[in-house]
């Protein structure tokens, strides 16, 4: 049976994947590895990725992790990307440890995504009129962020979209 503490520790781990769902329509899952105290997000593009074009990505990824991490003094301690491809289609897994991610880091990593890929990038339609509601929620991620790091569960979780609805 769960302990109040460690009830509240999911509760709001499930809020933050939630959120991040909410907020960011490209991402198509969010897994959280307690094991590694990291989360994974999948992204799906409508290509199929060459090695040469993931080296790149990679290096990019890198870069921009290095630039953000200089700039908010902040060391990650996992990162990683990966890609698996299906039929005509890629999974990108980009993994990262909660203890150093911000909403900043989150919000660069999707922008880096939109650059790269532009239309192949798969995401979920938003309604123009919640835009402001959306940028609402990176206040609340940033929080649920900080949250999350003090208490985090020990239970794997997993949150994902399926015709048009978080769950």
């Amino acid at each position: 049976m769960n302990s109040p503490g460690q009830t509240d520790a999911t509760s709001e781990s499930v809020g933050l994947l939630i959120s991040l769902l909410v907020r960011y329509p490209e991402v198509a899952s969010i897994n959280y590895e307690p094991k590694t105290h990291a989360l994974k997000f999948t992204f799906i593009l409508k290509e199929v990725l060459s090695p040469e074009r993931l080296r790149q990505l990679e290096r990019r990824f890198a870069e921009c992790l290095e630039a953000l991490a200089y700039l908010t003094k902040r060391k990650c301690r996992l990162a990683s990307l990966e890609a698996r491809v299906h039929e005509n289609l890629t999974f990108l897994e980009v993994r990262r440890d909660m203890a150093s991610l911000t909403e900043e880091e989150i919000s660069l990593l999707i922008g880096l995504l939109r650059q790269e890929f532009g239309n192949s990038l798969v995401r979920e339609q938003n309604d123009p009129t919640l835009e402001e509601e959306l940028l609402a929620e990176e206040d609340l991620i940033s929080h649920m962020l900080e949250n999350v790091r003090e208490k985090v569960p020990d239970k794997r979780l997993i949150a994902f979209r399926e015709e048009g609805k978080v769950l």
